[in-house]
């Protein structure tokens, strides 16, 4: 089932720093500290969300604006709420965004057994450029980079 309709997604606040940590600790192998989230938290410049189910975080996305360059460093949901279009609403937030401040181009590296990642970012017409080697520090594995062109239809 879709939670599309209860799905708000809002600026990543102080306030939901705890409930983002707790995700990314429950999602990946080498989570980011809460300091990190903390600082994207008050941030006036990030580009950070949050996707709230009632209320509660059920996800975030971790992006900075470099220049006229999106580049999403984290987007993570909870186990439960994965597949239900959570993922695809954060990240078509992030880039319409992105595009309304005259945004060009995004980037970001997905690892390359995240096969459902992938997917996604293919979605928003992320294509691969390139292969960082071992660059996933707990596994070795390779990144691979993707980048999109962000404009109009951005977002879809």
């Amino acid at each position: 089932m879709s939670v599309a309709g209860r799905v708000t997604v809002e600026r990543m606040a102080p306030v939901h720093v705890g409930d983002v940590v707790s995700i990314e600790r429950e999602v990946f192998p080498s989570p980011w500290s809460r300091a990190s989230f903390e600082r994207e938290s008050l941030d006036e410049d990030a580009a950070s969300w949050v996707a709230l189910v009632d209320g509660r975080v059920v996800g975030y996305l971790v992006s900075w604006v470099v220049c006229d360059e999106l580049h999403i460093g984290n987007i993570a949901v909870t186990p439960e709420e994965r597949g239900h279009g959570v993922g695809r609403m954060l990240l078509a937030h992030a880039l319409e965004q992105a595009a309304r401040r005259g945004v060009v181009l995004a980037t970001l590296e997905a690892r390359e057994s995240n096969i459902r990642a992938i997917r996604l970012y293919e979605h928003f017409a992320f294509r691969p450029v390139a292969i960082r080697k071992r660059y996933y520090a707990d596994s070795g594995e390779d990144a691979i980079v993707m980048i999109a062109d962000i404009g109009e239809g951005a977002g879809q």
